[in-house]
């Protein structure tokens, strides 16, 4: 595997990621609403309409899921690039990325831009500020990407290697 190849991928997805992230949040900060904290989303539903945000909702597995498929393609691609050649440095750099991505929407975008940004808040939540530093929130909810990511590392692990051999 080529280290270089690798760490600069890492560094462009943060990019992509962190746009694809941010500037849908700031347009339209209700499209991402399943992500915000609960006690956030049930302040927003007293003035506005509910809409399904449970983790398993169709409109949330739906985005997600579509997430996770874009994750995996991207990672097969991104994985032969640096080089892998078998299931455990395609599953190392794809849960690698994984991990560098997760922890930087905990630590930095959800941990600050998102604590911290007018743009971000929802409608009549704006004063909620205590609500929006939820740190122990994010955390959390990286925790479990971290095992959701498992999913599509994996799979590009098994990918990778049927097609080297």
């Amino acid at each position: 595997m080529n280290l270089t190849v690798y760490l600069i991928e890492c560094v462009i997805c943060v990019i992509i990621f962190t746009c694809a992230v941010m500037i849908p949040l700031c347009k339209n900060p209700v499209w991402w609403i399943h992500d915000y904290p609960r006690d956030i989303q049930e302040k927003y539903f007293e003035t506005h309409e509910r809409i399904p945000t449970q983790p398993l909702s169709a409109p949330v597995v739906i985005k997600k899921g579509l997430a996770l498929l874009l994750c995996l393609a991207l990672f097969v691609g991104l994985a032969m690039l640096a080089g892998a050649r078998n299931f455990r440095q395609a599953f190392s750099a794809s849960y690698g990325l994984w991990l560098v991505i997760d922890w930087y929407d905990c630590f930095f975008l959800d941990w600050v831009l998102f604590a911290n940004l007018k743009q971000v808040r929802l409608p009549g939540t704006e004063h909620m500020n205590q609500e929006y530093h939820q740190k122990t929130y994010h955390f959390v909810h990286s925790l479990i990407g971290m095992a959701l990511g498992l999913i599509p590392c994996l799979l590009c692990g098994c990918i990778v290697m049927a097609i080297s051999q």
